[in-house]
């Protein structure tokens, strides 16, 4: 019977992303979203260090599986970034207080607000004209 491999999972959200992320132990640090090769899915360094700034002072390393579903790529990138910071904090009690320092596990609540009635848009209404 083969063995079952032990990973960490979290979620992670921002607007309306969020992602499904999987942490396990291995020889080399590799990371794949959605299936596909970290760097080919975001494409950007800053997205790229984004995403990866939770791992950075580790010295142990880690495969990462992401499944990333729901808003644009910067919003995945924080939603992916938050998962991992939340699957560390499983995996070691002990970096919470450095995680916590740099917000990586607040949970970014801001949303697009709602349209209102009478209103064209959340806050915009009709031009005001005095004939």
């Amino acid at each position: 019977m083969p063995t079952k491999t032990e990973y960490i999972e979290s979620i992670g959200r921002r607007k309306t992303a969020a992602a499904r992320v999987r942490i396990t132990p291995s020889a080399k640090r590799s990371v794949t979203v959605n299936n596909k090769a970290f760097d080919e899915y975001f494409s950007t360094k800053e997205l790229q260090s984004t995403v990866l700034s939770p791992m950075e002072d580790l010295e142990a390393t880690y495969t990462v599986t992401v499944v990333v579903r729901g808003g644009g790529v910067a919003s995945q990138a924080d939603a992916v970034r938050h998962g991992i910071a939340r699957a560390m904090n499983k995996l070691d009690a002990e970096l919470r207080g450095t995680l916590k320092k740099k917000g990586y596990l607040k949970r970014d609540p801001r949303k697009k607000e709602r349209k209102k009635p009478g209103l064209k848009k959340a806050r915009k209404g009709a031009q005001w004209s005095k004939r």
